[in-house]
């Protein structure tokens, strides 16, 4: 399908098209790719009628999405004429394509022709199409020509592997060496079980209960930094504050700042029962950012020296026949 009656340079861009513009086009757009669907017999006159509708209503396009429309619309009726082509009758018999390539081939002066069929305006005879012997040159500027006269493409010059003087190169498969590797060299993976993983007891279990003790022995308020904070030891610093999570979580901790200091505080108490949420006591959620500077910094404001929590030694952990710590 071609659009031999539209000038391309009619057509603009407008972004500041007319919205209530742009949704006419755009609805007769789909009552026409609704017509092509839902018509199951539609006749030629019928798609080129379609097609001359189109190229009025493309004319009107001034924008993107629209030009989307009318390229979609344009395939469509593109695929039925082709279909239409196809299903074409040629006398009595089906378009016949190795026949057609046949007389097209002898059109061309390939070989002597098996029927007169006149496919040029002037008066040459099918006949004069053919110069020499079966097998000869095919002149493909004469079939050129009636083609030009229904394209408007400017001619020019391709071919399919570059100069006609090259050489095609061939490609040469390298050969890859291949790696030998020493099986002495090579380590069955160490299988891991539920039996080669042990600890000495729940380590935070027992390490929460303590930290619990420890509180218990505190009467009033404590500085959570003060609590929790070793200054010899950053790792167990952490560890602190990650088993006094618990407590907090429990309710078997209190944590908030003193009105009177300002300072974050943490205080043992009681653990609320079920009844005490019923009657409107409320959980909050706290993230804490504790790393190396805070740690720092905290031990030279509050002026920690030694631990509130006593040093623990380095959990170890078994792995097969090895040990962590």
């Amino acid at each position: 399908m071609a659009r031999d009656d539209v000038d391309m340079q009619d057509v603009a861009y407008d972004p500041d098209q007319d919205p209530e513009a742009t949704r006419d086009i755009r609805r007769k757009y789909r009552r026409a790719v609704q017509q092509l669907t839902e018509t199951q017999d539609i006749s030629t006159d019928e798609v080129a009628d379609q097609l001359r509708q189109a190229d009025l209503l493309f004319k009107e396009v001034q924008g993107i999405q629209e030009a989307t429309n009318d390229s979609n619309l344009l395939v469509q009726i593109s695929q039925i004429g082709a279909a239409k082509a196809r299903a074409m009758k040629s006398g009595s018999g089906a378009f016949d394509t190795d026949d057609f390539v046949a007389r097209l081939i002898t059109y061309m002066g390939g070989r002597k022709p098996t029927s007169s069929v006149d496919l040029d305006d002037d008066d040459d005879e099918y006949g004069e199409a053919y110069d020499g012997a079966g097998g000869a040159p095919l002149d493909w500027e004469r079939i050129g020509r009636r083609a030009l006269a229904k394209s408007r493409r400017v001619p020019a010059m391709d071919f399919m592997l570059g100069p006609l003087s090259i050489e095609q190169k061939k490609r040469t498969a390298a050969k890859r060496a291949k790696l030998e590797k020493n099986k002495e060299d090579l380590k069955k993976p160490q299988e891991i079980t539920e039996d080669d993983i042990t600890r000495s007891g729940n380590e935070t279990t027992k390490n929460v209960a303590a930290l619990e003790h420890i509180l218990n022995k505190i009467e009033g308020t404590v500085n959570i930094f003060k609590f929790v904070i070793n200054p010899h030891d950053f790792g167990q610093s952490v560890e602190n504050l990650f088993y006094l999570s618990f407590l907090i979580r429990d309710g078997k901790c209190a944590f908030f700042t003193d009105e009177d200091t300002g300072e974050p505080v943490i205080l043992l108490c009681e653990q609320p029962t079920q009844k005490d949420y019923q009657e409107g006591l409320v959980k909050h959620q706290l993230v804490m950012e504790f790393d190396m500077s805070t740690w720092k910094r905290a031990i030279e404001v509050f002026n920690i020296t030694e631990p509130m929590i006593p040093q623990r030694p380095k959990s170890e952990m078994r792995i097969g026949q090895k040990w962590y710590g």
